[in-house]
């Protein structure tokens, strides 16, 4: 681990104030620190933000308010989240270990850095990590990489569940910096790789989180997530699907639907949500639809089951929320 200077910061303008090239935030650091024992990232300062207040669930008419420093295992367990929301809670209970959702933040959660075995191992070439340098997943080992919104120079899959989730209600982050604040929708806040996968966000230099807002959404009570992965838990999604469904009778009148563990971003699917609406609940159009989640797929040569999996897991995860077999 490389040295760094430290602080400590009260309030937010302190947090934003102190923030400068090369700095980085710490709240339940269990990305951070990973990266910096790892020598995969290495801040020259270090501002921990753990005493801003900024831990509140809250609800109001602009929809579901969520404090950047509220704690995953607080946000999945809030009633508030679970009643309303339950999309969210359980992609949140499907992340991680307790333990790590006992420490990690909303904001940390949002940020966190691809798990993609290259960008964490420094003796390899990695776009994202040192641009310009070659990224090896395009011939090597490629079981877990992204097959959706790749480039020839990154295929690093987005690694949040909460991302997701929120993806698919159409949350936006608020964003602090010493020149203003700013709300941004979480669609527009990540960046797909392209030629620069080193720029993974929007975010401005010395920009905090400060809290995420979800709208108003009364049928998200009809939500959920479900995850695809090599084991049950403390794994990332190979595919996870993100659904949210509005019914009128048998017949659906509205969807929401991401995916995760395929793309380079938490990916939405507006084309399979408009091939919902309007279609009674049956397999046989749910199975029409979710063909329609892999239009321009790239896949690698250790990738190509996912192009079905993903399929599999839209047409599972609608089976069971609507109660269809």
């Amino acid at each position: 681990m490389q040295g760094f200077d430290y602080t400590a910061a009260t309030t937010v303008t302190q947090a934003v104030g102190a923030a400068g090239t090369g700095s980085a935030y710490l709240a339940g650091g269990t990305t951070l620190v990973d990266l910096m024992k790892l020598d995969v990232m290495g801040p020259s300062t270090v501002i921990d933000i753990n005493a801003l207040p900024l831990t509140a669930v809250t609800t109001d008419s602009a929809g579901l308010h969520i404090g950047a420093l509220a704690r995953m295992s607080d946000v999945a367990a809030n009633t508030q989240v679970t009643s309303a929301f339950p999309v969210l809670s359980q992609a949140l209970l499907a992340s991680a270990s307790p333990q790590i959702r006992n420490m990690a933040s909303i904001g940390g959660n949002l940020l966190q850095r691809t798990r993609c075995d290259y960008f964490r191992d420094v003796t390899v070439s990695c776009n994202k990590r040192s641009p310009g340098s070659g990224c090896p997943a395009q011939t090597g080992a490629n079981r877990g990489h992204a097959i959706l919104g790749t480039s020839t120079s990154c295929a690093a899959t987005h690694p949040s569940d909460l991302a997701v989730a929120l993806t698919a209600l159409g949350a936006s982050v608020q964003l602090q910096s010493g020149s203003g604040t700013r709300q941004v929708a979480l669609s527009d806040f990540y960046v797909e790789p392209g030629t620069t996968p080193n720029v993974e966000n929007t975010l401005q230099a010395g920009e905090l989180i400060t809290g995420v807002l979800v709208p108003p959404l009364p049928w998200a009570t009809n939500s959920s997530y479900l995850k695809i992965r090599d084991r049950q838990s403390y794994e990332f999604a190979l595919s996870s699907a993100a659904i949210a469904v509005e019914m009128s009778g048998s017949t659906i009148t509205a969807a929401r639907v991401a995916v995760g563990g395929v793309g380079t971003v938490p990916w939405r699917l507006p084309a399979v949500e408009a091939a919902l609406q309007g279609q009674t609940a049956t397999v046989a159009n749910f199975t029409t639809a979710a063909a329609k989640a892999v239009t321009g797929a790239k896949t690698l040569a250790d990738n190509a089951f996912k192009v079905t999996l993903v399929q599999r897991a839209i047409i599972r995860a609608l089976s069971e929320l609507l109660g269809v077999s």
